[in-house]
C-alpha cells in the first residue's frame, strides 16, 4: 500500500514499512523498518516526524554527508552516494543523481539522491528534488513518484513530458499542493500523460 502524507512525504507498507523524506508526521508511530532521505531540506528532512515514525531498529538510508545527524539519533545507518547499487537486508536499491539544471536550490556538488528500490518485485523510482536530467533518462521502473511543483524543481509540463518518454505503468505526482504548487496541477499533469500510463493522484 502506498501512502502520500503530504507534499513529497512517501509511505510504502508491504512487508515491511518503507518511508522516503517523512515530513509532517505529527502522531508516535514508531513503525519505521527503513527510513530513505533523499537530501537535507527540512521539508524533507523532519527530524520531529523521523522521531515519530522511528524505532530502535530502523534501518536509515541516507545521503553521506547526513551520516553524522543521523548518528545523533541512531547507529542504524547506511550512508550513500549517487550512481551507487546497495543490498541491505535483501532489499536492493540503487542511487541516482538528484539536481537542478537551471536553479541553485539543489546543487549536484551536495550529491543529494533518487532511490530506485525493488519492493517484492515491484520497482519504485523517487526521483527527489531534481529537475529532468541525462542520468535519469533510461530509468525503467514499474512505478515513478515525480516532482511536478515547479520552481525548486521540474514543473508539471516537464514532469510530464519524461513521464511520457520512460512510461512507466504508473506514476504518482508529488512535490506540490502546499508548500509549492497549487493542488490543482494534478490534473493538469494527469491531462497530458499518454493514456496507457496510469496516474494516481494522492495529493487532494
Amino acid at each position: 500500500m502506498i501512502t502520500i502524507n503530504v507534499h513529497s512525504s512517501i509511505k510504502i507498507s508491504d512487508k515491511k514499512i518503507y518511508y522516503f523524506d517523512p515530513f509532517k508526521i505529527e502522531n508516535k508511530i514508531g513503525d519505521a523498518d527503513y527510513i530513505f532521505i533523499t537530501h537535507n531540506h527540512y521539508d524533507h528532512y523532519d527530524i520531529e516526524s523521523i522521531l515519530n515514525i522511528m524505532n530502535e531498529k530502523t534501518i536509515f538510508i541516507v545521503p553521506e554527508y547526513l551520516k553524522e545527524d543521523i548518528q545523533k539519533i541512531s547507529n542504524n545507518i547506511i550512508s550513500v552516494l549517487p550512481n551507487n547499487k546497495y543490498n541491505i537486508e535483501n532489499l536492493n536499491f540503487e542511487t541516482m543523481p538528484s539536481y537542478n539544471i537551471n536553479k541553485n536550490f539543489h546543487p549536484k556538488s551536495q550529491n543529494n539522491v533518487g532511490y530506485l528500490i525493488n519492493i517484492d518485485s515491484i520497482s519504485y523510482y523517487i526521483p527527489g528534488d531534481t529537475d529532468v536530467i541525462n542520468e535519469m533518462l533510461n530509468i525503467k521502473t514499474d512505478i515513478c513518484f515525480i516532482p511536478i511543483g515547479g520552481y525548486y524543481t521540474m514543473d508539471y509540463r516537464e514532469a510530464a513530458n519524461y513521464i511520457n518518454k520512460i512510461k512507466p505503468k504508473k506514476c504518482i505526482p508529488i512535490h506540490y499542493g502546499s508548500i509549492v504548487g497549487d493542488v490543482s496541477l494534478g490534473n493538469q499533469f494527469k491531462n497530458l500523460i499518454d493514456k496507457n500510463i496510469e496516474v494516481e493522484l494522492m495529493i487532494k
